[in-house]
């Protein structure tokens, strides 16, 4: 079967496969990096957009602003979802991308505070509330649009695009911040260094807008009637809130144990554990990579098995071998490896499927924004105070309190597996 311009309808099919994905997927890997650099080169933008008469003041500044982003996620989540459910997925995703890149940019080229004083703080605390709604938009509608766009028999396989590719954006974020610590000197990374990786993300964020902005809509938002794409949100909020405490539920044990085991753990092994800085990246890098490989095995068998089985299996498998791995790492690097190794083969069952669940247990006309609040609500709250709550439990002799924390998530989240249906399989067109 060939269409009019002689192409074959299923070679046609596969390049409209792949230009969702790469779509998809090169928007979420520039969010994900705009994150990674902006904790990677916190050090270089304290000094260059803060005052140097108290440095340890400038610091803390710096990560204040960045947990302001997280604060800004759940009204992204709105903002977006609402465009996503009323004007289209393809458009919310487009300006999610947009604003990640133009606030990637205002921090490139932001003056320093040499030159314009307190103003280059202000401007550093506007670039990353515009992340932080551009990142709390992305999830949601990258996700919706992903799963509605994939064939309900691959959906959970095409769900994992979304942590490989924010994974590979991390990787790719950590190893330029490398890269570039190596190559330069360190007054040239204080002088300028700092800003490359935030101008390329921009870049890169302006190539990712073009291509979505040459995506097509997915069927299940153009089946929609006018009367229910214009059907009044927060009536239709009140009335999936079971759907939505389910989505907190389902989230709130992965959330912790990604960023703690995906995310801080190596910064924890170098500045506690006393391990080389040059050790823990590559043992990160080695771990993360390992995590991108597990993403498709447990996407695959969620479309074999079902959802709800490895759900369970992931969360348990979290759960039964979180103690054990922190009794484990000690002060080797191979321990490192070993330890975020098999923690993030667990998660991966649960990050790899997530996006189909959520956007499975909601009908379309409030499939993004019903994703998007109560999502970005908890990562927020659990997932953005994981680290400090873990640091802070740590400095008191209370470590194994925080373990225990993060095992009852776990459980909690297992419990949350039962409450929902299975929905493997299911026609999100008519949804």
């Amino acid at each position: 079967m060939t269409t009019t311009a002689g192409v074959p309808a299923d070679v046609q099919v596969h390049k409209s496969h792949l230009r969702t994905l790469i779509g998809t997927g090169i928007g979420n890997a520039v969010e994900w990096y705009d994150w990674a650099i902006y904790a990677t080169f916190s050090p270089f933008i304290a000094s260059a957009l803060f005052s140097k008469a108290d440095p340890t003041s400038a610091f803390l500044a710096t990560l204040a602003i960045f947990a302001v982003g997280f604060v800004a996620r759940p009204f992204g989540g709105f903002v977006f979802g609402w465009i996503g459910d009323r004007i289209g997925r393809k458009t919310s995703m487009t300006f999610a991308v947009g604003l990640a890149a133009l606030g990637s940019l205002l921090i490139g080229i932001a003056p320093t505070f040499e030159a314009v004083g307190a103003f280059a703080s202000v401007l550093l605390l506007v670039a990353r509330l515009i992340q932080g709604l551009a990142h709390g938009g992305e999830l949601p509608s990258s996700q919706t649009y992903l799963s509605e766009m994939a064939p309900k028999e691959k959906r959970g396989f095409w769900a994992t695009l979304i942590y490989v590719s924010g994974t590979v954006g991390i990787l790719a974020g950590t190893m330029l911040g490398a890269t570039l610590t190596n190559v330069l000197s360190m007054t040239d990374m204080n002088a300028w260094g700092w800003r490359i990786p935030f101008i390329v993300g921009g870049i890169m964020g302006l190539y990712a807008l073009i291509m979505r902005a040459r995506l097509k809509e997915t069927a299940a938002f153009e089946a929609e009637s006018p009367k229910e794409k214009h059907e009044p949100m927060w009536p239709q909020i009140y009335r999936h809130r079971k759907q939505a405490l389910q989505v907190i539920g389902l989230t709130v044990g992965l959330t912790v144990s990604y960023y703690i085991w995906g995310i801080v753990t190596p910064s924890y092994a170098a500045s506690v554990l006393k391990m080389d800085r040059g050790e823990t990246l590559w043992a990160s890098v080695i771990a993360n990579v390992l995590f991108i490989v597990a993403l498709p095995f447990w996407g695959r068998l969620s479309d074999r098995i079902g959802r709800k089985p490895v759900m369970i299996m992931s969360a348990a498998g979290a759960a039964l071998f979180h103690f054990p791995m922190t009794w484990l790492l000690k002060d080797s690097p191979w321990q490192l490896t070993v330890t975020m190794s098999v923690m993030l083969f667990f998660i991966a069952g649960s990050a790899a499927i997530v996006p189909a669940v959520y956007a499975e247990l909601f009908p379309t006309s409030i499939r993004t924004v019903g994703v998007g609040v109560p999502y970005s609500i908890c990562v927020a709250t659990f997932g953005g105070t994981a680290p400090y709550l873990q640091a802070w439990l740590g400095s008191i002799g209370q470590g194994n309190l925080f373990n225990v924390y993060a095992v009852v998530l776990l459980a909690i989240s297992i419990a949350f597996v039962f409450s929902i249906p299975e929905t493997k399989g299911k026609d999100l067109t008519h949804a």
